[in-house]
């Protein structure tokens, strides 16, 4: 798809991965860029860099979601290509609290729901559209630290395969992003949480994911890895089930060892 003249929307955009993909697709020409995120402060002033439209949206709100995608309806007349960026971390495994994995549930999985559910029909009806997910390596390889997050991520990504295999013959488009370490507060706030630097040292920055989010669209391929090691581990994965099951469980030891 080309980038030029489209309408699109990025949710979680006041800051990190949301705000540089923001900043890139107004810098690739589009016609209209909606910041849309539940801080309306940093959507507003992120709006003002490129010119663009802050909206505020809770996106586990089924009616926020809603309401952000008839009003760019309303006002540009279209909406081209929606990323679904916004997500949360939540730590730990089976004991986190269960409003903590309600919460990341409603952000990191029903939030897409709700795009594809408002968005998909007026996409569908005019034969085309591109919905990008902002999913994680985790969706793919899970999180030897975070079952919350590593369970909602494989969810989501499992969401996004069906979209595309139900709607792909039908004019959408569909591309999860799955970076592994970006250099944002939800990876500061693991470190210090956590006591480690685990995915630290090969963070990108997240001017470097925009990118790799452009060139994806661009080819439209469903996978956009940042770090291409991630599809290597990947095919490990499938490759020898338990194998790799047995060296995760090594790196989560190695890590708690260094934390101690």
């Amino acid at each position: 798809m080309e980038l030029r003249g489209r309408v699109v929307v990025v949710t979680g955009a006041a800051r990190g991965i949301g705000r540089a993909l923001a900043l890139r697709f107004a810098a690739e020409g589009c016609s209209a860029v909606v910041v849309a995120d539940l801080d309306d402060e940093g959507a507003r002033s992120v709006a003002q860099e490129i010119e663009g439209t802050a909206i505020r949206c809770d996106v586990s709100n089924e009616a926020d979601v809603e309401r952000l995608i008839e009003q760019v309806e309303s006002e540009q007349g279209r909406l081209d290509i929606f990323c679904s960026n916004a997500g949360i971390a939540v730590a730990g495994g089976p004991e986190s609290a269960n409003a903590d994995w309600q919460q990341i549930w409603e952000v990191n999985v029903m939030a897409h729901v709700y795009v594809a559910r408002h968005a998909l029909p007026r996409m569908l009806a005019r034969g085309e559209g591109y919905i990008l997910g902002t999913v994680s390596a985790a969706g793919l390889l899970n999180h030897v630290f975070a079952a919350p997050y590593g369970v909602t991520k494989a969810a989501a990504l499992s969401f996004f395969e069906w979209l595309s295999i139900a709607h792909g013959d039908e004019g959408i488009r569909v591309s999860c992003l799955c970076p592994q370490g970006v250099k944002t507060g939800m990876l500061a706030a693991e470190r210090e949480q956590l006591g480690t630097n685990f995915l630290t040292e090969g963070a990108l920055e997240p001017e470097v994911v925009a990118g790799a989010v452009v060139k994806g669209i661009a080819d439209e391929r469903f996978l956009i890895l940042p770090h291409p090691e991630v599809a290597e581990y990947f095919r490990r994965k499938a490759d020898d089930y338990d194998r790799w099951i047995r060296g995760m469980r090594r790196l989560r030891g190695n890590l708690l060892s260094t934390t101690r």
